[in-house]
Protein backbone atom coordinates (compact mmCIF):
# COMPACT_ATOMS: atom_id res chain seq x y z
CA UNK A 1 0.00 0.00 0.00
CA UNK A 2 3.02 2.63 0.97
CA UNK A 3 4.63 1.83 -2.63
CA UNK A 4 1.32 2.09 -4.23
CA UNK A 5 0.55 5.48 -2.45
CA UNK A 6 4.12 6.66 -3.18
CA UNK A 7 3.83 6.01 -7.24
CA UNK A 8 0.21 7.86 -7.00
CA UNK A 9 1.95 10.86 -5.14
CA UNK A 10 4.88 11.47 -7.56
CA UNK A 11 2.35 10.66 -10.73
CA UNK A 12 0.24 13.56 -9.35
CA UNK A 13 3.44 15.50 -9.30
CA UNK A 14 3.72 15.49 -13.02
CA UNK A 15 0.23 16.56 -13.83
CA UNK A 16 -0.79 20.00 -14.69
CA UNK A 17 -2.84 21.41 -12.48
CA UNK A 18 -4.17 24.98 -14.06
CA UNK A 19 -6.39 26.40 -10.71
CA UNK A 20 -4.96 29.81 -11.45
CA UNK A 21 -6.79 32.20 -13.66
CA UNK A 22 -3.82 33.01 -14.74
CA UNK A 23 -2.65 29.78 -16.22
CA UNK A 24 -6.71 29.23 -17.72
CA UNK A 25 -5.76 32.61 -19.57
CA UNK A 26 -2.61 31.13 -20.73
CA UNK A 27 -4.14 28.17 -21.74
CA UNK A 28 -6.56 29.82 -24.14
CA UNK A 29 -4.43 32.11 -25.64
CA UNK A 30 -1.90 28.84 -26.88
CA UNK A 31 -4.72 27.44 -28.00
CA UNK A 32 -5.81 30.12 -29.89
CA UNK A 33 -2.47 30.86 -31.15
CA UNK A 34 -1.84 26.73 -32.52
CA UNK A 35 -5.44 27.04 -34.07
CA UNK A 36 -5.52 30.53 -35.59
CA UNK A 37 -3.36 29.30 -38.89
CA UNK A 38 -5.45 26.40 -39.65
CA UNK A 39 -8.63 29.44 -38.94
CA UNK A 40 -7.22 31.64 -41.16
CA UNK A 41 -6.93 29.66 -43.99
CA UNK A 42 -10.39 28.20 -43.30
CA UNK A 43 -11.96 32.06 -43.20
CA UNK A 44 -9.94 32.41 -46.70
CA UNK A 45 -10.50 29.53 -48.60
CA UNK A 46 -14.31 29.44 -47.27
CA UNK A 47 -15.24 32.64 -46.04
CA UNK A 48 -13.99 35.15 -49.23
CA UNK A 49 -15.78 33.58 -51.72
CA UNK A 50 -19.18 33.11 -49.76
CA UNK A 51 -18.70 36.86 -48.73
CA UNK A 52 -18.27 37.56 -52.83
CA UNK A 53 -21.27 35.78 -53.50
CA UNK A 54 -23.04 37.90 -51.21
CA UNK A 55 -21.43 41.17 -52.69
CA UNK A 56 -22.32 39.67 -56.82
CA UNK A 57 -26.16 39.17 -55.10
CA UNK A 58 -26.68 42.41 -54.31
CA UNK A 59 -24.70 44.20 -57.39
CA UNK A 60 -25.29 44.51 -60.91
CA UNK A 61 -22.60 42.49 -62.01
CA UNK A 62 -23.21 40.53 -65.34
CA UNK A 63 -20.66 39.32 -68.18
CA UNK A 64 -22.10 42.13 -70.05
CA UNK A 65 -21.72 44.88 -67.18
CA UNK A 66 -18.51 43.36 -65.13
CA UNK A 67 -19.01 46.20 -62.39
CA UNK A 68 -20.53 45.67 -58.96
CA UNK A 69 -22.02 49.49 -58.79
CA UNK A 70 -24.77 50.34 -58.98
CA UNK A 71 -26.09 48.07 -56.48
CA UNK A 72 -29.14 46.23 -57.20
CA UNK A 73 -30.23 45.53 -53.70
CA UNK A 74 -33.36 42.83 -53.71
CA UNK A 75 -33.67 43.02 -57.10
CA UNK A 76 -31.94 39.88 -57.87
CA UNK A 77 -33.58 37.92 -55.78
CA UNK A 78 -37.02 39.27 -56.75
CA UNK A 79 -36.00 38.17 -60.63
CA UNK A 80 -34.65 34.26 -58.96
CA UNK A 81 -38.41 34.23 -57.24
CA UNK A 82 -40.22 35.57 -60.11
CA UNK A 83 -39.13 32.94 -62.72
CA UNK A 84 -41.77 29.98 -63.15
CA UNK A 85 -38.25 28.00 -63.90
CA UNK A 86 -36.83 28.48 -60.46
CA UNK A 87 -40.23 27.22 -58.64
CA UNK A 88 -39.93 24.14 -60.54
CA UNK A 89 -35.77 23.61 -59.85
CA UNK A 90 -36.19 24.49 -56.17
CA UNK A 91 -39.40 21.54 -56.00
CA UNK A 92 -37.23 19.27 -58.48
CA UNK A 93 -34.40 18.99 -55.81
CA UNK A 94 -36.86 18.92 -53.10
CA UNK A 95 -38.25 15.74 -54.43
CA UNK A 96 -35.26 14.78 -55.68
CA UNK A 97 -32.84 14.77 -52.70
CA UNK A 98 -36.11 13.17 -50.61
CA UNK A 99 -35.88 10.54 -52.78
CA UNK A 100 -32.67 9.81 -52.86
CA UNK A 101 -31.55 10.10 -49.38
CA UNK A 102 -34.98 7.80 -48.53
CA UNK A 103 -33.17 5.18 -50.98
CA UNK A 104 -30.07 5.43 -49.77
CA UNK A 105 -30.90 4.99 -46.20
CA UNK A 106 -33.50 2.30 -46.83
CA UNK A 107 -31.37 0.16 -49.03
CA UNK A 108 -27.95 1.26 -46.49
CA UNK A 109 -29.66 0.16 -43.46
CA UNK A 110 -30.70 -3.05 -45.04
CA UNK A 111 -27.54 -4.15 -46.05
CA UNK A 112 -25.68 -3.22 -43.11
CA UNK A 113 -27.98 -5.64 -41.07
CA UNK A 114 -26.90 -8.43 -43.40
CA UNK A 115 -23.44 -7.15 -43.11
CA UNK A 116 -23.93 -7.02 -39.30
CA UNK A 117 -24.59 -10.67 -39.20
CA UNK A 118 -21.41 -11.95 -41.90
CA UNK A 119 -17.98 -12.39 -39.64
CA UNK A 120 -15.44 -14.05 -41.97
CA UNK A 121 -15.91 -12.28 -45.12
CA UNK A 122 -16.89 -8.85 -43.54
CA UNK A 123 -13.85 -6.77 -45.05
CA UNK A 124 -14.16 -8.18 -48.51
CA UNK A 125 -17.76 -6.45 -48.49
CA UNK A 126 -16.59 -3.17 -47.43
CA UNK A 127 -13.90 -3.15 -49.62
CA UNK A 128 -16.31 -4.29 -52.63
CA UNK A 129 -18.58 -1.31 -51.11
CA UNK A 130 -16.54 1.26 -50.94
CA UNK A 131 -15.59 1.53 -54.79
CA UNK A 132 -18.54 3.34 -56.41
CA UNK A 133 -17.90 6.10 -52.91
CA UNK A 134 -14.53 6.17 -53.91
CA UNK A 135 -15.37 7.09 -57.10
CA UNK A 136 -15.70 11.06 -58.24
CA UNK A 137 -19.43 11.99 -59.67
CA UNK A 138 -18.20 12.97 -62.85
CA UNK A 139 -16.74 9.71 -63.78
CA UNK A 140 -19.97 7.96 -62.92
CA UNK A 141 -22.17 10.26 -64.18
CA UNK A 142 -19.87 9.02 -67.47
CA UNK A 143 -19.41 5.52 -66.92
CA UNK A 144 -23.39 5.57 -66.63
CA UNK A 145 -24.03 7.46 -69.73
CA UNK A 146 -22.26 5.24 -71.79
CA UNK A 147 -23.98 2.31 -70.06
CA UNK A 148 -27.39 3.99 -70.53
CA UNK A 149 -26.78 4.77 -74.41
CA UNK A 150 -29.53 4.02 -76.44
CA UNK A 151 -28.03 2.78 -79.67
CA UNK A 152 -24.89 1.36 -78.43
CA UNK A 153 -25.44 0.91 -74.54
CA UNK A 154 -24.79 -2.38 -72.46
CA UNK A 155 -28.57 -1.93 -70.86
CA UNK A 156 -30.18 -1.66 -74.24
CA UNK A 157 -28.23 -4.73 -75.64
CA UNK A 158 -29.06 -6.76 -72.90
CA UNK A 159 -33.11 -5.75 -73.35
CA UNK A 160 -32.81 -5.68 -77.01
CA UNK A 161 -30.84 -9.60 -76.56
CA UNK A 162 -33.86 -10.97 -75.03
CA UNK A 163 -36.47 -9.71 -76.95
CA UNK A 164 -37.32 -5.97 -75.36
CA UNK A 165 -37.38 -2.85 -76.97
CA UNK A 166 -34.46 -0.49 -76.53
CA UNK A 167 -35.70 2.49 -73.47
CA UNK A 168 -34.00 6.27 -74.73
CA UNK A 169 -33.15 6.24 -70.43
CA UNK A 170 -31.96 9.29 -70.80
CA UNK A 171 -34.45 11.21 -73.65
CA UNK A 172 -37.57 10.54 -71.57
CA UNK A 173 -38.43 13.50 -69.05
CA UNK A 174 -39.73 10.83 -66.68
CA UNK A 175 -37.05 8.02 -67.59
CA UNK A 176 -33.89 10.78 -66.78
CA UNK A 177 -35.06 12.34 -63.72
CA UNK A 178 -35.54 8.45 -62.78
CA UNK A 179 -31.96 7.04 -63.81
CA UNK A 180 -30.76 10.03 -62.16
CA UNK A 181 -32.12 9.05 -58.69
CA UNK A 182 -31.01 5.62 -59.13
CA UNK A 183 -27.26 6.39 -60.27
CA UNK A 184 -27.05 8.53 -57.07
CA UNK A 185 -28.61 5.76 -54.85
CA UNK A 186 -26.25 3.54 -56.58
CA UNK A 187 -22.99 5.73 -55.25
CA UNK A 188 -23.55 7.13 -52.52
CA UNK A 189 -25.98 4.42 -50.52
CA UNK A 190 -21.94 3.09 -49.18
CA UNK A 191 -21.49 6.08 -47.60
CA UNK A 192 -24.92 5.31 -45.38
CA UNK A 193 -24.03 1.53 -45.21
CA UNK A 194 -20.41 2.21 -43.69
CA UNK A 195 -22.06 4.75 -41.09
CA UNK A 196 -24.84 2.69 -40.51
CA UNK A 197 -22.68 -1.00 -39.81
CA UNK A 198 -20.50 1.21 -37.16
CA UNK A 199 -23.55 2.41 -35.66
CA UNK A 200 -24.62 -1.28 -35.94
CA UNK A 201 -21.12 -2.75 -34.51
CA UNK A 202 -21.46 -0.40 -31.56
CA UNK A 203 -24.93 -1.70 -30.01
CA UNK A 204 -24.80 -3.10 -26.90
CA UNK A 205 -25.47 -6.95 -26.67
CA UNK A 206 -27.68 -6.70 -23.43
CA UNK A 207 -30.92 -5.24 -24.72
CA UNK A 208 -31.42 -7.85 -27.19
CA UNK A 209 -30.75 -10.68 -24.83
CA UNK A 210 -33.32 -9.63 -22.58
CA UNK A 211 -35.74 -8.71 -25.47
CA UNK A 212 -35.07 -12.40 -26.29
CA UNK A 213 -35.74 -14.03 -22.84
CA UNK A 214 -38.84 -12.21 -22.99
CA UNK A 215 -39.82 -13.58 -26.48
CA UNK A 216 -39.34 -11.00 -28.38
CA UNK A 217 -38.47 -11.66 -32.09
CA UNK A 218 -36.35 -10.60 -35.11
CA UNK A 219 -38.73 -7.87 -36.22
CA UNK A 220 -39.28 -6.49 -32.72
CA UNK A 221 -36.24 -6.24 -32.12
CA UNK A 222 -35.65 -4.21 -34.63
CA UNK A 223 -38.14 -2.11 -34.43
CA UNK A 224 -38.39 -1.74 -30.88
CA UNK A 225 -34.64 -1.54 -30.04
CA UNK A 226 -31.97 -0.74 -32.81
CA UNK A 227 -33.82 1.69 -34.83
CA UNK A 228 -34.65 3.96 -31.62
CA UNK A 229 -30.07 3.00 -30.32
CA UNK A 230 -29.62 3.52 -34.11
CA UNK A 231 -31.55 6.80 -34.07
CA UNK A 232 -28.39 9.27 -33.43
CA UNK A 233 -26.44 7.77 -36.23
CA UNK A 234 -29.14 7.42 -38.70
CA UNK A 235 -29.70 11.13 -38.38
CA UNK A 236 -25.88 11.93 -38.87
CA UNK A 237 -26.12 9.78 -41.77
CA UNK A 238 -29.36 11.27 -43.55
CA UNK A 239 -28.42 15.21 -42.67
CA UNK A 240 -24.93 15.15 -44.37
CA UNK A 241 -26.68 13.16 -47.65
CA UNK A 242 -29.36 15.65 -47.16
CA UNK A 243 -26.99 18.11 -47.92
CA UNK A 244 -24.89 16.56 -50.24
CA UNK A 245 -28.05 16.08 -52.52
CA UNK A 246 -29.66 19.64 -52.63
CA UNK A 247 -26.13 20.73 -53.91
CA UNK A 248 -25.47 18.09 -56.53
CA UNK A 249 -24.74 19.56 -59.77
CA UNK A 250 -22.20 17.00 -61.43
CA UNK A 251 -24.58 14.01 -61.99
CA UNK A 252 -27.29 16.48 -64.31
CA UNK A 253 -24.22 18.49 -66.26
CA UNK A 254 -22.84 15.26 -66.92
CA UNK A 255 -25.89 13.22 -67.89
CA UNK A 256 -28.23 15.62 -69.25
CA UNK A 257 -27.41 19.02 -69.13
CA UNK A 258 -30.70 19.63 -67.28
CA UNK A 259 -32.74 17.90 -70.19
CA UNK A 260 -34.44 16.81 -71.37
CA UNK A 261 -36.27 20.55 -71.64
CA UNK A 262 -35.48 21.20 -68.15
CA UNK A 263 -36.87 17.85 -66.39
CA UNK A 264 -33.46 17.20 -64.36
CA UNK A 265 -32.84 20.79 -63.92
CA UNK A 266 -31.94 21.18 -59.89
CA UNK A 267 -30.91 23.93 -58.41
CA UNK A 268 -27.65 24.13 -58.22
CA UNK A 269 -27.64 23.59 -62.38
CA UNK A 270 -30.01 26.96 -62.76
CA UNK A 271 -27.74 28.91 -61.11
CA UNK A 272 -25.20 27.86 -63.22
CA UNK A 273 -27.76 28.25 -66.12
CA UNK A 274 -28.43 31.80 -64.84
CA UNK A 275 -24.81 33.07 -64.31
CA UNK A 276 -23.13 31.70 -66.91
CA UNK A 277 -25.62 31.11 -70.04
CA UNK A 278 -27.88 33.79 -69.41
CA UNK A 279 -24.85 36.20 -68.61
CA UNK A 280 -25.89 37.12 -64.81
CA UNK A 281 -23.95 36.19 -62.53
CA UNK A 282 -25.46 37.97 -59.74
CA UNK A 283 -28.86 36.68 -60.46
CA UNK A 284 -26.93 33.34 -60.32
CA UNK A 285 -25.25 33.90 -57.17
CA UNK A 286 -29.03 35.40 -55.77
CA UNK A 287 -29.97 31.63 -56.76
CA UNK A 288 -27.23 30.15 -55.08
CA UNK A 289 -27.96 31.85 -51.65
CA UNK A 290 -31.18 30.78 -52.23
CA UNK A 291 -29.95 27.41 -51.69
CA UNK A 292 -27.73 27.77 -49.49
CA UNK A 293 -30.71 29.10 -47.08
CA UNK A 294 -33.17 26.22 -48.10
CA UNK A 295 -30.30 23.50 -46.75
CA UNK A 296 -29.82 25.73 -44.12
CA UNK A 297 -33.57 25.75 -42.85
CA UNK A 298 -33.97 21.99 -43.50
CA UNK A 299 -30.84 20.96 -41.52
CA UNK A 300 -31.52 22.78 -38.81
CA UNK A 301 -35.39 21.95 -38.95
CA UNK A 302 -34.35 18.34 -39.04
CA UNK A 303 -32.28 18.62 -35.74
CA UNK A 304 -35.07 20.58 -34.15
CA UNK A 305 -37.60 17.89 -34.30
CA UNK A 306 -34.84 15.29 -33.67
CA UNK A 307 -34.33 17.08 -30.26
CA UNK A 308 -38.27 17.32 -29.18
CA UNK A 309 -38.82 13.84 -29.94
CA UNK A 310 -35.14 12.51 -28.23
Amino acid sequence: MRKGGRQMALAEDFIVKPTSRLTLDRFRVTGWAFASPGLLALAIVLGFPVIYSVVLAFSSYTLLHVDLFPLAGLDNFISVLSSDTFWHSAWLTIRYSLLTVSGEFIVGLGIALMLNRVVKTRPLYFALLTIPMAMSPVSVALIWRMLLQPNLGIINHMLQSVGLPGIDWLGNPTLAFWSMVWIDIWQQMSFVVLILAAGLASLPKDPFEAAEIDGANSLQQFWYITLPMLRPVSAIAIVIQLINELRTYDLPYILTRGGPGNATEVLSFFAYRRAFLGLSLNEGAAAALILLLIVLVMTIVYFVLLERRR
